[in-house]
């Protein structure tokens, strides 16, 4: 009889242990794959870091075609017509300013020959319609209006490089949800206060 109830002990003890260990080696396995699962890092759009200077260099070569390789097409028709503005306002400017320079190099020659000097309909006038200080203003006028055209003009250049840069750049900005930032608002439950505060949260 006691070898028989030693024999039933023993019995019982090995098939818990067998048991025990089977359950800790599938909370084992479970948590591996728990593991491999949440270690997996799906990268949908692949950074590329010569993104920026390739949008950047296009529209140094071609104003618009940056914004073309960036897939933003709306942008193109906004620069041509900025580009084409100032190019328009500088040729107006430079046309009136050689106007008045060439009726100002006329009168310093002692001709009365210059465009001021007749009406629209080529009848020759006693007193110029503009004078000759009104000559040096005039070129004075257009000259700054030139160089200010040309100044907005290269802007709007330098502006369709730089907006093509930084849009690639914010193209690839990663806006995943495991990286976010969130204001909290707590309320303490011992004094009853509340606190308010901001959390950023990385998800691995």
């Amino acid at each position: 009889m006691p070898n028989k109830l030693f024999i039933a002990t023993l019995f019982s003890l090995i098939f818990c242990c067998l048991v025990t260990a089977q359950e800790k080696k599938d909370n084992k396995r479970e948590i591996s794959e728990a593991i491999v699962a949440d270690s997996i890092v799906e990268i949908k759009n692949p950074y590329n870091p010569l993104s920026p200077a390739k949008a950047a260099f296009y529209s140094a070569v071609l104003p618009g075609l940056g914004q073309a390789y960036n897939k933003r097409y709306w942008k193109i028709p906004i620069v041509y017509g900025g580009l084409a503005t100032g190019i328009y306002f500088y040729t107006n400017n430079n046309k009136e300013y050689n106007r008045y320079r060439e009726a100002y190099k006329s009168r310093l020659a002692g001709l009365r020959t210059d465009e001021f000097y007749f009406d629209s309909q080529g009848n020759q006038l006693t007193t110029p319609r503009v004078s000759t200080d009104g000559l040096q203003r005039g070129q004075k006028f257009y000259k700054k209006n030139k160089e200010i055209s040309l100044l907005v003009t290269l802007g709007i250049y330098a502006l369709n490089i730089i907006d093509a840069n930084v849009d690639a750049h914010l193209m690839q900005y990663n806006v995943d949800e495991n990286l976010s930032l969130a204001p909290h608002f707590i309320i303490n439950e011992i004094d009853a206060t509340s606190n308010l505060g901001l959390t950023l949260n990385f998800k691995f």
